[in-house]
């Protein structure tokens, strides 16, 4: 008997949300890269793909007049696995798919731990404007013996954010990226949340009003409120460790 071949496994966009209804024109789009694990062959978590959702509805909610869609991407295997890089040929093949549906339109990549790692290295894709990176993952040993490039955030907007207590993926790491970047590029900022973990929860009205201001701000030349502009506008280290305070998300508001 012939054996039937195994189909091969392909990343895929989630549910658009936002500026999909009935003649509605999009005219940005932000892509959702979740997190996952060092090493795994599996499927994404649905769990965790779950966990980018509410961020993907906040952006498409506050864009929608923009014409905004955000998809969450849902990556072939939940692994980085090692040289293979996988989440970082699935961002890109999701900005492919992007301008596929929507024709010519401005990309944002917004990951978070390994999605975010995932994101500033598919910065590089023509359509991709600006990259959103959340408590992202820099492995300590990589990153001292090659360190992730950063010549590929030119001529991006680039917004990193990490809690300074943080006990999954290391905020001095980032900070480090960061440095590295904004000596390639000048549009680069990292806010600190001072006090705040891994999910960033503590303080989580103010990290998502940051991060629409951003994402809207760089999709759409909106222009950013003053937090953001000055943290972009500022020499290192104040425009690396710029701090996020409560009741932030108040003076966000244009």
């Amino acid at each position: 008997m012939a054996q039937q071949a195994v189909p091969v496994r392909g990343a895929r966009l989630g549910r658009a949300a936002g500026a999909t209804g009935g003649g509605a024109t999009v005219h940005g789009v932000v892509l959702l890269l979740p997190g996952g694990e060092p090493v795994s062959t599996r499927r994404l978590s649905p769990v965790t793909a779950a966990a980018a959702r509410p961020l993907a509805r906040r952006l498409a909610r506050e864009g929608r007049h923009d014409g905004l869609v955000a998809h969450v991407v849902h990556y072939r295997y939940r692994g980085w696995n090692g040289s293979s890089s996988h989440p970082v040929e699935d961002a890109r093949w999701a900005a492919d798919e992007a301008v596929r549906r929507y024709g010519d339109v401005p990309v944002c990549l917004a990951g978070t731990d390994m999605g975010a790692r995932a994101a500033l290295r598919a910065a590089d894709h023509p359509a991709v404007n600006s990259v959103l990176a959340l408590a992202p993952w820099l492995p300590e040993r990589e990153t001292q013996d090659c360190p992730d490039p950063v010549k590929q955030l030119t001529g991006r907007r680039v917004l990193l954010v990490h809690g300074t207590n943080d006990e999954r993926t290391d905020p001095e790491l980032s900070y480090r990226l960061a440095e590295r970047a904004k000596k390639v590029n000048r549009d680069v900022c990292r806010f600190e949340v001072h006090t705040d973990g891994h999910a960033l929860s503590q303080h989580r009205p103010e990290v998502l009003a940051l991060a629409t201001d951003f994402v809207l701000g760089a999709l759409f030349a909106r222009g950013f409120s003053r937090p953001v502009a000055d943290a972009l506008a500022a020499p290192p280290p104040l425009g690396l460790r710029m701090p996020l305070a409560a009741g932030f998300g108040a003076s966000l508001r244009h």
